[in-house]
């Protein structure tokens, strides 16, 4: 069927015709009436092409830390995944369409975190990531019921892999579930195959994020036979005197550690008070080059960090984002940010999302909707995000897609890789993965 004639046009055909019956100046006059009509029916249907090409834009919202707890990491995640999609929309976008980063600050407080959620919702966002556990937790059942997509990469609940469940969320690489399980492995690989009578120390922050993997924690100490001793550490975790005599006097063949920033430095100035060994740590992933600077890079040497993402700023994307970006003046923060693993874990991050939406476009088409992205994001295959982790396989059950991490050690002037990629009790995170998602559903009713 035809589309209707607008009705500019209909009138300039009438004009035409009207030619015949009038003079020549009045013809004249009424062509110039009808072209001048003409032309603004033509202006507003441009204008109107110009605000749906405006709207037609991949929106991610960013409701992320932006000046409390979080503000050590979340400012180079946001410039790395803004320069990233600047990137992409010089070269046309994604599948032709461009992307927009929406970041807006949540103060690592839940109900902020819902309340940006909220309102990037009415703002058309069906994308979100908030880069934060407690945040995460608060806002999953909202993004849940009205079926959008949360990424939860690198943090939040650990059983939201666990896609006939967690339908909308998307842990996209290793959780803290998969690092724990990965962590203890390489312990056991340093105590001969054979973790039984091993002391396993656990310190953490005392709240969402530090308290996440203990489930898995105490499954594999039933399992091995290690000895589990938890140090919980009141917020804000300045001052750690009194959990480190504690540590000291358990002592612990091995410490794996769960802080943050600054209380990394407290920590190893801790340690070397009580006569702890550095080579005896390992931390969780957020452990970066400010951290070591601020230790001291020979105080530091021998600590060990399970890492998702590779380091430094020799790869082949970063080289682009700088020369199209910040050679020109147009990159998103300070330069001096891609020297930290922070930024190229916003890479991998936004990598892996870009390429989900590549493959909702191209198998779904535009527009988006949360359901084309939830299938392009389970399509994702041996996805290495641009080499910067170990690669992923997402499906419609498993929404992390592989869970690989590898030790590091800081040698006293750089990270120095201990193991491969890999991965280690698949069956006991699957495990706990059920019981826990399992119990979500019932909370849920």
């Amino acid at each position: 069927m035809p589309a209707p004639v607008p009705e500019a046009f209909a009138d300039f055909s009438r004009g035409v015709r009207t030619e015949q019956r009038g003079s020549q100046d009045h013809c004249t006059q009424e062509k110039r009436d009808m072209t001048k009509r003409l032309l603004t029916a033509l202006a507003g249907l441009a204008l109107a092409g110009a605000v749906q090409t405006a709207q037609a834009q991949i929106k991610f919202g960013l409701c992320y830390d932006l000046s409390k707890a979080y503000t050590f990491v979340s400012p180079q995640i946001v410039q790395a995944a803004k320069d990233y999609a600047d990137l992409l929309n010089l070269k046309g976008g994604i599948e032709g369409r461009k992307i927009e980063i929406i970041a807006q600050d949540h103060g690592n407080e839940p109900q902020r975190g819902i309340e940006c959620y909220e309102k990037l919702k009415r703002e058309g966002v069906m994308m979100f990531d908030t880069l934060s556990t407690p945040v995460s937790r608060a806002v999953l059942p909202r993004v849940m019921q009205d079926g959008n997509i949360l990424l939860q990469s690198f943090v939040g609940r650990g059983d939201a892999v666990d896609g006939d469940v967690f339908k909308w969320i998307f842990p996209i690489g290793p959780t803290y579930w998969g690092q724990m399980a990965n962590d203890i492995h390489y312990i056991k690989t340093q105590s001969k195959n054979n973790l039984k009578g091993v002391k396993i120390g656990f310190i953490y922050p005392d709240y969402a994020f530090g308290q996440e993997p203990i489930p898995l924690l105490k499954t594999l100490a039933a399992k091995e036979g290690f000895e589990l001793q938890l140090f919980p550490n009141p917020l804000p975790g300045k001052d750690q005197a009194a959990v480190w005599t504690q540590i000291r006097r358990a002592n612990p063949d091995w410490i794996i550690t769960w802080n943050l920033s600054a209380m990394h430095v407290v920590a190893a100035r801790e340690m070397k008070r009580n006569g702890i060994p550095m080579d005896r740590l390992i931390s969780v992933n957020w452990f970066n080059e400010v951290d070591i600077a601020n230790i001291g890079p020979a105080e530091a040497k021998g600590m060990k960090r399970g890492t998702n993402v590779i380091g430094g700023a020799d790869h082949p994307l970063m080289k682009q984002i700088v020369a199209e970006l910040y050679e020109k003046g147009k990159g998103n923060g300070d330069r001096k940010n891609m020297n930290d693993i922070y930024y190229n874990t916003g890479l991998a991050m936004y990598s892996s999302m870009f390429e989900g939406v590549r493959l909702a476009l191209k198998s779904g088409g535009w527009p988006l909707t949360p359901a084309k992205i939830k299938t392009g994001l389970e399509s994702i295959r041996n996805f290495d995000a641009n080499g910067f982790m170990a690669p992923v396989t997402v499906t419609a059950s498993d929404h992390g897609g592989g869970g690989k991490t590898r030790i590091d050690m800081w040698d006293g002037s750089k990270w120095v890789a201990q193991t491969d990629w890999f991965s280690a009790y698949d069956d006991v995170v699957k495990q706990v993965v059920k019981e826990q998602s399992a119990e979500f559903l019932k909370s849920a009713k």
